[in-house]
């Protein structure tokens, strides 16, 4: 074996564990980014409830997730709330922090797009004395959301790219499918680099997707 020189059987032997892993590393972002997508749409929605009581403990708690780390929030969850009674599994824990933490920064995406909804046409919805339920899912929502699309389409890859951090709490993702081949093989050559270029994969298609989703839609509202 020479050392730190590439071996492509052994990088092929070990591409299908790395590609295990990789299906992990997909199915905790797509978790993770349905409860994003929800919980951030609900504390939008909270963030501009008139009353402080609701509103300002929202806000609170918005700024404090975004402003502590990820990583130390996955530690909280999976090793300080079991001492409260709260258990869940490694890949659970991984996907709901990774949720919690990105509905504080898509609840800022939906706030912005909320925002940007003409006056006039909130004024016409009380005019028309339409219930908040029927305000929200027929007038503010189907005009807000399809402008922030390409913004949230952004927070997915960076979720994905944070994916990596769930290894810390022994996810077995595509990174701690790296680590366990180093740690048992002492090549690390060949995982560290697979498991980068598998990352490459993945995020630069979706980032194209993005771009070519935010023109449609300046397209479509020009």
């Amino acid at each position: 074996m020479n050392q730190g020189l590439w071996d492509w059987e052994f990088a092929w032997e070990i591409l299908p564990t790395l590609l295990e892993g990789l299906v992990v590393t997909v199915q905790a972002t797509l978790a993770g980014i349905a409860i994003a997508l929800v919980l951030g749409l609900v504390l939008a929605i909270l963030r501009r409830e008139q009353n402080r009581l609701i509103s300002w403990p929202v806000a609170w708690v918005i700024e404090f997730v975004r402003t502590t780390p990820l990583l130390v929030q996955l530690y909280f969850l999976f090793f300080v709330l079991p001492e409260f009674g709260l258990r869940m599994g490694a890949f659970t824990t991984g996907a709901v922090g990774l949720g919690i933490h990105y509905a504080t920064y898509t609840s800022e995406v939906y706030r912005s797009g909320i925002e940007g909804v003409a006056v006039g046409q909130w004024e016409a919805s009380t005019a028309l004395n339409l219930s908040p339920r029927l305000k929200w899912s027929r007038i503010v929502l189907p005009q807000a959301i399809p402008t922030v699309i390409p913004a949230l389409g952004n927070y997915l890859i960076a979720m994905f790219k944070e994916a990596a951090l769930l290894s810390t709490i022994t996810v077995v993702e595509v990174l701690r499918e790296g680590q366990i081949v180093c740690s048992r093989t002492f090549q690390c050559l060949e995982p560290y680099t697979l498991v980068g270029v598998l990352f490459l994969v993945v995020s630069i298609p979706s980032s194209i997707l993005v771009r070519r989703l935010e023109r449609r839609l300046v397209y479509s509202r020009s």
